[in-house]
């Protein structure tokens, strides 16, 4: 047992008390108040208090939500309260009257089935106040919460009034602080804050911080409602003033057919709820403003771009496999990966009758079709095409929209495509996406970022409309020449499929089937007898383009047939007697041949130099590295516009080089007394990368051993420095070029070996494909004859070949 000082009495209070747990509410001591009990084992709670003294310990919930509370989902602290009435009402509650005595803390809860009790104790200085420890600043701490709560009780008009006099009357700081507590309006939270409060002194300081708070809450309040009221009353006037409007303008003839017809379309127009609320807003305001006040102009062009979307309209998919890929092979020839996903989408979606639309990426050289590949899906699927070209754009309101604030401000591109469309879904072809700027005016990349994502573009919102939008039925298709312009979490978003560029058989078919019937017919010849040879068609692919695509092929085509209507329209051939072009005659149209095919050079005219394989937007090329090695001092130079990557590159190699001098055949101190100069032509143009890592590798050690490199071998790879190989990119592309540049070998890390099987066939059969873990692998493919090595102590010969193959380059 424990005793509680009151003011007017001395408790006893057992060490031990059943436990009623409250939601959103902190009894405090001295508080008489009524509760509805109705929860089971605050019920049985009530009993055994009722059964005994008649003593509760009242506690608050840290949640009110939990229905059934456990010791962990109480706060510490709660108030002791003596029962003076209860009342059974019908439907199982209990209607309570409760005293409070006094704060005690749990000390432990005891186990009980169907209810909570605990082991208490009282807090330390019971609740009344002692006169030995009242000071000056407590006693003005004191008057100024009592002056601050007499205010804050006229202010709230949901306190009532009488509780000024009660608060007159209450003479002891500790049941002035309490009565203060219990009555402020405020969260269970901060009740249970000021009934924790460590002494008499922190409760008064904690009330005076909050009844400040909330009087300055009461002032805003009061301000706002005048503020409200000020504007009803605006509000009313300037409905009387719109009402005389409208009858000024019927006096002069005007009709208010400027919005009937608006209102009549938002009513007629399939709408999605949230579009209709939001335009039956906007024309609401639109009636209320004169014809011819600037706003009126911005709403109603609002108002026709809600309505000229396609909310609810879409176009019929045509599901038939077979006409899908019928269409496709008629308008072009090869890109087998892409028709094959586009196919598979068109089979899916005739068994679910319902499918999301993919996002897909077509990476390739100019001119191998993508543009004209995304129209001929649309053709394929019976669906509307929409094309927008994103190349050079810096501004993200591009892609979202302007906002309305801005004078003359549009939706974004995404949107003005959809109401182009006519339908939700279109093919969507985003073109030159890796060609995406960026500056102070945000980053149009990243606003991609919702409209390429199928978790995101269902609620796309643009900046104009500030609607949301169904994205997900459209099937998009973004082209791009190559990746490293495409930003990580873009290219995140999209299925990447690489077109790799057109053999020169396929070409050939392209040429025949597509480009000259085609430039026949739109340079007035029809369906003449002319045609290319098959030497002419050659020259063309060959001496008079160089490409991975057919856009160059197309203009020379082009070229000819312009002589030959040239030729018809001034009379000296008919067009019937047009014949086939042989290739002297090809020379003749279209002039000298602006690339000639280099021979290859062979024997030991090809130490130092190494075939390698590069990877550009324009697609695949054979890069060749030259190494000259010099009497000198150690020198490194490296020239042919290399980027960081690629000196890098140069350095592992020679390293590599330095480490393995022994098993070469060289001087150990070699790199001291010879100059390199490393060299890949065709200086004007940037390099860079890490897949000529091996080819330097290989053209060094050829240059400083003097032992020739295969003239038919070529090579792609990043070297380390011990010397293993490391997987690069665009295999495909590579392999493309080095059969078409007559490669007769081409040596590729092993990590990159699962990308053979996806080479055009005619590539696997006219390349052989090395697959090499490590430089000495590499050595023994790419040289004539692998280095000698030579003993420790022999004598460095290797040098006096190295000055005299300077001797001999220098003159």
């Amino acid at each position: 047992m424990a005793t509680l000082h009151r003011i007017d009495e001395q408790v006893e209070i057992p060490g031990q008390l059943p436990v009623v747990a409250l939601r959103d509410l902190v009894f405090f001591p001295y508080m008489v108040l009524p509760l509805l009990i109705g929860r089971a084992q605050s019920v049985a709670a009530l009993e055994d208090a009722e059964g005994g003294d008649g003593l509760l310990l009242l506690m608050a919930q840290k949640d009110a939500n939990v229905e059934d509370p456990h010791e962990e989902d109480l706060h510490g602290l709660g108030t002791v309260v003596r029962v003076v009435q209860s009342t059974r009402l019908p439907d199982g509650t209990v209607r309570v009257v409760m005293e409070g005595l006094g704060r005690a803390r749990v000390q432990e809860f005891l186990p009980c089935e169907n209810k909570l009790r605990a082991r208490v104790a009282l807090v330390e200085g019971g609740e009344r106040e002692d006169p030995a420890k009242v000071t000056p600043a407590l006693e003005a701490l004191a008057r100024g919460v009592r002056r601050l709560f007499e205010d804050y009780i006229e202010a709230n008009e949901r306190l009532p009034g009488e509780l000024v006099g009660t608060l007159a009357s209450v003479k002891d700081r500790v049941r002035l602080a309490h009565l203060i507590s219990g009555h402020i309006l405020l969260s269970s939270t901060e009740k249970q804050e000021l009934l924790e409060a460590r002494d008499l002194q922190h409760h008064f300081e904690i009330l005076r911080e909050i009844l400040v708070r909330e009087m300055e809450i009461l002032r805003i309040e009061e301000k706002l409602d005048e503020q409200i009221q000020m504007q009803l009353d605006t509000g009313r006037r300037q409905h009387y003033l719109q009402e005389q409007l409208k009858a000024i303008h019927k006096e002069l003839g005007a009709t208010e057919g400027d919005w009937v017809e608006l209102e009549t379309n938002l009513l007629r127009t399939p709408l999605p709820a949230h579009a209709r609320e939001r335009g039956v807003r906007e024309l609401d305001r639109l009636k209320h403003l004169s014809p011819v006040a600037p706003e009126a102009a911005v709403i109603r062009t609002y108002l026709d771009w809600i309505l000229a979307l396609p909310w609810m309209a879409r176009s019929e998919d045509r599901l038939d496999v077979a006409n899908a890929s019928r269409i496709l092979e008629e308008a072009h020839f090869g890109l087998e990966e892409v028709k094959e996903r586009i196919l598979d989408h068109i089979a899916v979606l005739s068994l679910v009758g319902d499918l999301q639309g993919p996002i897909l990426c077509l990476v390739g050289p100019p001119g191998v079709g993508k543009t004209s590949l995304g129209r001929s899906i649309a053709q394929a699927l019976d669906r509307e095409f929409v094309r927008a070209s994103l190349g050079g754009i810096r501004d993200e309101a591009e892609i979202r929209g302007h906002r309305r604030t801005y004078v003359g401000a549009l939706p974004g591109r995404v949107i003005q495509g959809m109401r182009k469309s006519g339908t939700r879904n279109p093919v969507f072809l985003l073109d030159e996406v890796d060609k995406l700027a960026r500056d102070f005016h945000g980053d149009p990349s990243a606003a991609l970022l919702e409209v390429l994502d199928p978790e995101q573009n269902r609620t796309f919102t643009d900046h104009y409309l500030e609607l949301e939008y169904d994205l997900s039925d459209v099937l998009f298709i973004a082209t791009a020449n190559t990746l490293a312009g495409i930003p990580e979490p873009l290219r995140d978003r999209m299925e990447v499929i690489r077109i790799p560029g057109y053999l020169t058989t396929e070409k050939k078919v392209i040429a025949r089937r597509f480009i000259w019937p085609k430039q026949c017919r739109r340079h007035g010849l029809g369906d003449a007898s002319a045609s290319l040879s098959e030497e002419a068609l050659d020259l063309v692919i060959s001496e008079y383009t160089r490409e991975a695509g057919v856009r160059e092929l197309e203009r020379r085509i082009s070229g000819v047939v312009r002589k030959l209507a040239r030729a018809v329209a001034e009379g000296e051939r008919r067009v019937k007697d047009l014949t086939s072009v042989e290739g002297p005659q090809l020379r003749e149209l279209l002039g000298p041949q602006p690339y000639t095919p280099e021979p290859r050079e062979e024997g030991m005219a090809r130490a130092g130099i190494a075939n390698g394989l590069a990877w550009t937007a324009a697609g695949g090329e054979i890069l060749d590295v030259e190494v000259a090695v010099v009497p000198g001092s150690g020198k490194i130079r490296l020239t042919g516009t290399l980027g960081e990557v690629m000196k890098e590159s140069a350095f592992a190699a020679l390293t590599y080089a330095r480490s393995r001098a022994h098993v070469l055949g060289l001087s150990p101190a070699f790199h001291e007394e010879v100059d390199i100069h490393i060299h890949i032509p065709e200086g004007a143009t940037p390099k860079d990368g890490p897949s000529a890592g091996i080819t330097i590798a290989v053209a060094l050690i050829s240059a400083l051993t003097d032992i020739p490199t295969r003239s038919d071998v070529a090579m792609t790879g990043e070297i380390t420095l011990r010397g293993r190989v490391l997987g690069v990119g665009g295999i495909k592309e590579k392999a493309v070029a080095a059969y078409q540049g007559r490669i007769r070998r081409v040596i590729l890390p092993a990590t990159n070996g699962g990308e053979l099987e996806r080479l055009p066939l005619e590539v696997r059969d006219g390349v052989e494909f090395r697959l090499v873990r490590n430089m000495d692998e590499v050595l023994e493919g790419a040289l004539l004859s692998l280095p000698k090595g030579r003993p420790e102590a022999s004598p460095p010969e290797i040098l006096d070949d190295i000055r005299d193959q300077g001797l001999q380059l220098s003159q």
